[in-house]
């Protein structure tokens, strides 16, 4: 009986143990990102810091046993504490952060947090694409260019490095030009050129001094396309040569479409090197291949480090300021490189930014004063304003052509569904009676399809090219209300006509001239039209304009929003229609494949320009430290207009504008000229981050431990005391006073008088009122905030110091007073 009980007994251990297996087999993995203890590479005691602004030697002896030690600690690691052939190891990470990226289960990733050694263990997020004229709309120049030695030489020995889609090496925006080279010294970078498909050795020429791809994390969380995910630099989508050509594009470089020559397109800083990281791929992005690419850009020596690229969501597990994305950007400014982030494109909603961290500059973008503007000339001399960068068609305007409404053009023998992208929206050929539409302008309406983002501009275009349209409108649909239009190129002629009013005088004409019979069927079509060139930009518009889609603040520190005391987005950038460099590829806009430029608009626009001028500043300042090229940024930024009016932003309504705050455009539009003579600026350097982590009541010391690695010895009182160019306060009672220390960075003593412009339900005392200070001298100025009503509700202010030699820095103030006692 005994024995019967016990082989009874091993038989359900047996059957548990399979079913235990074959669980953890049926268990889907994921990609985690680990941190270990222990310093890194270039952190760590018994390196030795190089001159040039190199943190360390990565080559040196010293610097390949601790890196040796790591990896070997972090294979122990995961041999010892995972099963065997449950993990893929996909990254060691050692010359800034210390940690890994693995490959693996929930479970046994839930193993990990407990193992000796790791600090941390987050899952991967996966990243986001933040998706020429504008030099000339900044005052580049006649203004920065010229202090820099003409663009020529602007940006000279300076490196940028973009962790984006990689880069088109073929593009003229980055050849190398052999009439003026490049003579200036980066011997503080040392990168490499990793050759691949698309990518042959001599793609490093000298302008890209770097170029290398990380694409571990993409094979393992998704089955990726050979055909568009390229393992090497080479860019296949066209937002990295975007980006790139954006911040350090060579000057003068001609911009011409569908045989259209649209001007010419210069970067921010046309002579400094690019140095391309590529870590997101047409198929997907992951947070360990961009961690991956941060990690190697500090060590090999980049000045400045663009993100356009990102999470598009804050952290389940963590506060936003300790996932391992921003302590990777921290590690990154502690190694003294500026770091700039696309702020995000999900705006105008508040707390909508993806930049969280102090360390990082984000990015808003906004409208320039150019427009194109297309038209639709009706027969009976009605012109309506269009959008589209198309031909006109032929006869500009002198022809009228038959006008006819898609709905009215269908194939009625036709056996497809009737559904409003074959009806309405003109996206199947089939779907149209080719008798009638050949040799017309086409109507295609908005509808569900369009709404529901399954409908296409391409599909357009294709069914116009098929069937011989002489062009199309797409016109806005009353049950949808008015739509958002971007012009794009097209290979047709065409129009987008995106507001109700505009549709309805269309529609209006075209059934006074359309003859049906009693069924409703058209048995005339009389209406004529014309579509006109919208391809010609017209200047002047009121500009800059915070965009709609452009991510708002205020900022936050976890997923439930709860609101930080930091100022995000940090700055106002062109991102709105910007020309620049593209990939032919087009792996993710077919409607942008086989051209070399694209007119984008997005956050990932404004980086760029941000950066691009953060490297003018540096060229002048070598010496300057990253958060005195952000202060010098923010303090001289302008929160007025080109008609000298506020800064207006755009809302949910399709056109719609307010007046913009500091959470839409952060402390103003960037003003290159300025931040090259800032005056003052500010400083904060690794240990201040870190007492300002100290001293939020909403973070745990253990969790500010296990992802910076340094313990809480130093705490600023309040997060607010962190000595950055803007006060931002979440939760003001009663009263504070807070300190800001500057520094005069200019050539003379000069003599600032204080003015405060307080918040709404506030008072502000300055002390003291006003000083004098030299040159390479500091002062401190306390700033005493009162509550005088309880408005539960931000409001901003300002503080704006006036030099005696005309320099002027602007301090803003975003307060929410929430009790007066």
């Amino acid at each position: 009986m005994a024995n019967e009980i016990d082989v009874l007994a091993a038989s359900r251990y047996a059957v548990l143990l399979a079913m235990s297996f074959i669980a953890s087999f049926a268990e889907e993995r994921a990609i985690f990102l680990v941190l270990m203890e222990g310093e890194a590479v270039a952190f760590h005691g018994d390196i030795l810091p190089l001159q040039h602004g190199r943190r360390f030697d990565p080559k040196s002896v010293a610097c390949e046993v601790h890196a040796k030690k790591l990896v070997d600690s972090h294979d122990q690691v995961l041999q010892s504490t995972l099963e065997t052939g449950s993990y893929n190891k996909l990254y060691s990470f050692k010359h800034v952060l210390n940690g890994f990226a693995v490959h693996t289960s929930p479970s046994q990733a839930k193993k990990l947090k407990h193992a000796p050694g790791v600090k941390l263990v987050e899952r991967d997020r996966r990243t986001k694409l933040m998706t020429t004229y504008s030099p000339e709309f900044l005052g580049l120049p006649e203004g920065v260019w010229a202090q820099v030695g003409g663009d020529r030489n602007a940006g000279e020995g300076i490196v940028i490095g973009f962790v984006d889609t990689g880069i088109n090496p073929s593009h003229p925006s980055f050849a190398n030009d052999l009439v003026n080279p490049f003579t200036s010294n980066v011997s503080h970078f040392s990168g490499a050129c990793e050759t691949g498909p698309q990518f042959p050795a001599f793609s490093c020429n000298g302008k890209i001094v770097s170029a290398r791809f990380f694409i571990a994390g993409a094979q393992a969380a998704a089955s990726l396309n050979a055909t568009v995910d390229i393992p090497s630099p080479s860019d296949a989508v066209g937002h990295g040569s975007h980006v790139a050509s954006t911040a350090a594009g060579n000057a003068g470089v001609p911009v011409v479409v569908n045989g259209f020559y649209y001007g010419r397109a210069s970067g921010m800083a046309p002579r400094a090197r690019i140095a391309a990281y590529k870590a997101v791929y047409p198929t997907v992005g992951t947070l360990a291949d961009v961690v991956a690419a941060i990690d190697q850009a500090i060590v090999d020596g980049v000045d400045i480090l663009i993100l356009s690229i990102g999470p598009d969501e804050p952290p389940q597990d963590t506060v936003t300021f300790l996932s391992i994305f921003d302590i990777a950007m921290l590690f990154a400014r502690r190694a003294g490189i500026f770091v700039v982030q696309a702020a995000g494109n999900q705006g105008p909603g508040p707390s909508t930014v993806v930049s969280y961290s102090p360390w990082t500059i984000g990015a808003a973008a906004s409208r320039t004063d150019r427009r194109y503007l297309g038209s639709l000339l009706l027969g009976n001399g009605q012109n309506v304003s269009g959008v589209g960068l198309s031909a006109p068609i032929f006869g500009n305007g002198s022809l009228l052509y038959k006008l006819v409404l898609g709905k009215d053009a269908v194939n009625l023998n036709g056996t497809f569904p009737r559904t409003p992208q074959y009806v309405e929206e003109c996206q199947y050929p089939e779907a149209l009676d080719p008798n009638v539409v050949r040799g017309s302008i086409v109507i295609c309406t908005f509808s569900a399809g369009f709404y529901n983002e399954t409908s296409t501009l391409t599909a357009i275009i294709d069914t116009a090219r098929t069937l011989e349209f002489m062009g199309f409108v797409l016109v806005a649909n009353p049950s949808y209300g008015d739509f958002i239009a971007q012009p794009i190129p097209y290979s047709v002629s065409g129009t987008l006509i995106p507001k109700v009013e505009d549709a309805k005088i269309i529609s209006q004409y075209y059934e006074q001239k359309t003859y049906r019979d009693a069924r409703g069927f058209v048995r005339e079509f009389n209406a004529r039209a014309a579509i006109g060139d919208g391809r010609v930009a017209s200047f002047g518009a009121e500009a800059p304009i915070v965009s709609r889609f452009s991510s708002r603040g205020p900022d936050f520190i976890d997923i439930n929003r709860n609101p930080a005391d930091v100022l995000k987005p940090d700055i106002l950038a062109p991102g709105h229609e910007i020309w620049a460099a593209w990939s032919p590829m087009s792996a993710l806009d077919p409607i942008l494949s086989g051209y070399n430029f694209a007119l984008l608009s997005g956050t990932s626009m404004a980086a760029p320009h941000v950066a691009g001028i953060a490297a003018l500043i540096k060229q002048k300042y070598p010496s300057w430290t990253p958060s005195m090229i952000a202060s010098a940024i923010s303090t001289t930024a302008t929160k007025f207009d080109n008609n000298g009016g506020l800064i207006m932003a755009e809302g949910f309504g399709v056109g719609s504008l307010y007046p913009s705050t500091y959470f839409d455009l952060g402390a103003g539009f960037v003003s290159p000229s300025h931040a090259m003579d800032p005056g003052l600026v500010l400083s904060s350097e690794f240990e201040d981050y870190i007492s300002f982590l100290c001293s939020m009541p909403n973070i745990d010391r253990f969790a500010i431990r296990a992802a910076t690695g340094v313990r809480c010895s130093k705490s600023l009182g309040h997060p607010a005391n962190l000595n950055i160019p803007s006060v931002t306060i979440s939760e003001l009672r009663r009263s504070l006073t807070l300190r800001r220390s500057f520094k005069n960075v200019a050539t003379k003593p000069e003599t600032y008088v204080s003015l405060e412009v307080p918040p709404n339900g506030t008072t502000i005392t300055l002390h003291p009122p006003w000083f004098t200070i030299a040159p390479e001298g500091t002062q401190d100025l306390d700033i005493e905030i009162n509550v005088t009503q309880s408005t539960n509700e931000f409001s901003f202010g300002e503080i704006i110091l006036t030099g005696s030699l005309n320099h002027i820095v602007r301090i803003p103030l975003s307060i929410r007073p929430v009790s007066i006692v």
